[in-house]
């Protein structure tokens, strides 16, 4: 596992933070906003292709995503992998180690990414005492599952080139409500392979699937990662119907 680099002292004030100017995202009252400047204890920056959290292992942290992009996979034992999902900020990690004791797989950062980190031990007075906070982590937990439900009709139901629309208009529009284009028409930074350990593809069948999609004006591919051109017409061709929160918590 790649060491990551440490930010030793709190670098962003939550009072601050710059997720809570985005309507995206629901504004704590002032004792939330007090409670969660406690709980924070500072802040960790890592690199792409770190290995944040290992499945198997025990964390005494939460994190929740300040910037940049991670996700979440797990591995068979010849070293398959199926990534289950991706994280953007706003977005918590090690919720289900915190409430099961170990991880149940692992998570990986996809670019430079910058963590607000959390004591495992300071959840309990969450739940005793802040009732909207802890619907909060309801909240992200069943959005969790229902993004995993969407994901599991891809795989099971959508054709290939269904299934690599859906992935990326989902990911453009999540990325977007987030702020990680920042107005700018910014690349997914994301491999053929994660795309073929995301769809359960070969690398060989997303490759011809991604260049139908370009063929057809819908994306353009470059080594930095995916640009999308058309992510309405990548929505019409998997028959989504698209990203619609309006406001949603975080931690």
């Amino acid at each position: 596992m790649a060491a990551p680099k440490t930010r030793n002292n709190r670098q962003t004030p939550c009072e601050q933070c710059p997720l809570r100017a985005l309507p995206h995202f629901r504004e704590f009252k002032p004792d939330e906003l007090e409670f969660v400047s406690n709980f924070k204890t500072g802040e960790l920056a890592v690199d792409a292709g770190t290995t944040i959290l290992v499945e198997g292992s025990n964390s005494a942290h939460l994190f929740t995503v300040l910037s940049g992009w991670g996700f979440r996979y797990k591995m068979l034992d010849d070293g398959r992998r199926q990534i289950l999902n991706y994280m953007m900020p706003g977005d918590l990690i090690g919720l289900q180690g915190s409430l099961m004791g170990e991880m149940q797989h692992s998570v990986e950062a996809l670019s430079p990414i910058t963590l607000c980190v959390f004591e495992r031990d300071k959840l309990g007075v969450l739940y005793r005492n802040y009732p909207d906070l802890a619907y909060d982590l309801t909240w992200i937990a069943a959005q969790e599952e229902r993004i995993l439900d969407e994901n599991l009709l891809s795989i099971g139901r959508r054709s290939a080139l269904e299934r690599a629309a859906y992935l990326l208009a989902f990911l453009y529009q999540r990325a977007k409500a987030s702020n990680l284009f920042k107005g700018a028409r910014v690349s997914i930074p994301i491999t053929q392979q994660h795309v073929a350990d995301t769809l359960g593809l070969s690398i060989v069948h997303t490759n011809k699937t991604l260049k139908k999609l370009g063929e057809r004006k819908l994306i353009r591919w470059a080594d930095r990662g995916c640009d999308i051109l058309d992510d309405e017409g990548l929505m019409k061709m998997a028959g989504w119907e698209g990203y619609h929160e309006k406001s949603r918590p975080f931690i």
